[in-house]
């Protein structure tokens, strides 16, 4: 009974821990000012009227459709009583009034964009998502290499930057026309030192561009500094040894003599993903995408720091610490998705689900893996199988390779598992301080892949390999689960038709929330992995809900629809199933997407009552 009360107890305090204090930036509990709700990027939201008890009387409210077709990922935010929605291209923004039935449109801003921009986003029209600063601006990356400030009270648009043009190594794209995009959710942080900045990255790893992330001035958008992902280290801007825990991490300028001749100025490593903030450290993380091209043939070497996990300082973005997952990556196995910040027994962590399909928790103090566990069946590296430790890792930082299935020009490698795709991509997870686990949406997908010479054109992809992604063991595509990240192992799951392609959301009501490309948003018993409810929204979902607390005092649950995305890029681009090898290989896995879901984005919101007739 005495350890029963104390479990509670400790469970009660890391909850609490989770709605008040620094990462929340001290955001009331019924709000989403951030894109993961809190500089963690856990997900979690304290609210807790819609329980696992009358999760059953959840129904549609309103809804609002963007206007726009192609994919919808991202969420909306909630500051005081105005949401704030993104769009797929061309990245329009709406401030909707919620104090109002209907919540009616308070302003609409739609940046000028260049039609030439959509041929270069390589998967999808996305947008995922926007930045809240308590000045009173609204921030969002244009897919053309834009970021842009608006006020949050008119919808005006205060400024634009890029990213730099020229670093010592030469000319810098920066732009849709040299292959640069944006489509991520930017960051606001407001520094230990008093510093209000807006860091911004990059896409583009399939047209040659050389990742980096470039922080702002966040009311005047004066360049501040820029970190590149490859190069010397004083543009990697790294101090020293990138990881004293490791052998492999130490040396001088990594980031030029692990590739071979110049390739690292066209190397990929871009920064498409989420953005996380501890302010008690000071440490901003963020993890970096795959090397370019895609055939390894072309860049034998490990290839930092394409693949790794930064933990920098926002003031200068000198790093503290790197980790790169997987050195000479040889399957496409972009390494952005989000790193969610945690505690657990008095050990500040951070836990990251790769698309190489290991779970990773490490020490964010210091960049020590601490565990690294298979959390679907990959063969690429060596492993007892799912929940199972990757050999290597934890010992020396470095998965041991079956070179059975490893890639090259010279053959087509067969039953790859995960795909390209990865077991997960941008999809982002969800933490319950109260239960202790993660929620995790996944693909289950693998793939044939073969590298092909590519020459380098500014402007022009720069892909360099021919894959057909298929569903994995078992057949089906996707799966829900609920992940011990301190035992690495799976704790329940819900298998999927198609890809888990939407975020996960937990909250305080013991529910865990997610959506499916056939539409369908689920709420779960967070203990259990039951389904308790489910709602068919207009379109595939690849958005991520969010709940926050209404002008009415009600708690709500909104969601995007708008099938897209890579998995979707079958329907979003109209592309057809006959080569399943297009849209970069998905069409092959998910060539039957357009029998379950049809465009068009939609914004639907969830209540336990229906809102009052005006008077």
């Amino acid at each position: 009974m005495a350890a029963g009360l104390s479990l509670a107890v400790a469970v009660s305090a890391n909850a609490q821990a989770a709605r008040t204090g620094a990462w929340t930036l001290n955001a009331p509990e019924g709000e989403w000012q951030m894109t993961g709700r809190d500089y963690s990027l856990q997900r979690f939201s304290p609210l807790k009227q819609i329980t696992t008890s009358n999760v059953g009387e959840l129904r549609p409210i309103w809804s609002f459709s963007t206007g726009t077709l192609r994919g919808h990922e991202g969420n909306p935010l909630v500051v005081g009583n105005v949401m704030y929605v993104n769009t797929s291209f061309p990245n329009i923004v709406f401030a909707l009034d919620l104090s109002k039935a209907g919540a009616p449109q308070i302003w609409k801003y739609v940046p000028n964009q260049s039609p030439d921009a959509i041929p270069i986003a390589c998967c999808d029209l996305v947008n995922r998502g926007l930045a809240y600063s308590p000045s009173g601006k609204i921030y969002i990356e244009a897919l053309q290499g834009e970021l842009i400030a608006l006020d949050a009270k008119s919808g005006k648009e205060l400024w634009k930057a890029k990213h730099p043009d020229h670093s010592n190594a030469g000319v810098e794209a920066n732009g849709y026309k040299q292959g640069a995009t944006m489509t991520n959710a930017p960051i606001y942080i407001k520094t230990k030192s008093g510093k209000e900045i807006v860091i911004a990255g990059i896409s583009g790893g399939e047209f040659g561009v050389r990742g980096r992330v470039s922080a702002f001035d966040a009311n005047s958008g004066a360049h501040q500094w820029t970190a590149y992902s490859t190069g010397p280290d004083n543009e990697v801007l790294l101090d020293g040894d990138a990881n004293a825990n490791y052998p492999s991490h130490k040396g001088k300028d990594l980031g030029v003599s692990t590739w071979q001749g110049d390739e690292w100025k066209r190397g990929g490593g871009t920064t498409w993903g989420w953005y996380s903030y501890d302010p008690e450290l000071d440490n901003f993380y963020y993890s970096v995408g795959n090397p370019g091209t895609w055939n390894p043939d072309q860049r034998p070497g490990d290839n930092k720091w394409s693949m790794t996990i930064f933990a920098r300082n926002p003031d200068n973005g000198h790093a503290k610490w790197a980790y790169q997952m997987t050195p000479h990556d040889e399957w496409d196995y972009d390494g952005v998705n989000e790193n969610v910040l945690f505690e657990s027994g008095g050990k500040k962590l951070l836990a990251h689900f790769d698309r190489n399909g290991i779970g990773y928790t490490v020490d964010r103090t210091n960049g020590k893996v601490l565990v690294a566990n298979a959390f679907g069946p990959i063969n690429w590296a060596k492993n007892g199988g799912t929940g199972t430790p990757v050999e290597g890792v934890v010992e020396t930082g470095v998965p041991v390779k079956d070179p059975k299935y490893g890639t090259s020009s010279k053959k087509n490698g067969e039953g790859i598992c995960p795909a390209a795709i990865g077991f997960k991509d941008q999809q982002p997870s969800a933490y319950s301080p109260i239960t202790g686990m993660f929620y995790v949406p996944t693909n289950h997908i693998c793939m044939d892949y073969e590298g092909v010479e590519v020459k380098y054109t500014a402007g022009q992809p720069y892909v360099g390999a021919i894959v057909r992604m298929f569903p994995g063991p078992g057949g089906h595509r996707g799966r829900f689960i609920s992940w011990d990240p301190m035992k690495g192992k799976v704790n329940w799951e819900i298998k999927e038709n198609l890809a888990a392609y939407g975020g996960a959301l937990a909250t305080a009501g013991g529910l865990v929330f997610y959506g499916t490309m056939e539409g369908w948003l689920k709420a779960v018993d967070a203990k259990s992995g039951k389904v308790l409810w489910q709602f068919k929204t207009p379109s595939g979902i690849i958005g991520n809900p969010m709940t926050y607390t209404a002008p009415d005092g009600q708690q709500n649950v909104a969601v995007y629809s708008g099938i897209g995305g890579w998995a979707g890029i079958g329907v979003a681009a109209g592309i057809g199933a006959e080569d399943p090898t297009a849209g970069l290989g998905a069409l092959g896995a998910f060539g039957d997407a357009g029998n379950f879901s049809t465009q068009g984005g939609v914004l639907t919101v969830f209540g336990l009552k229906n809102p009052s007739m005006p008077k």
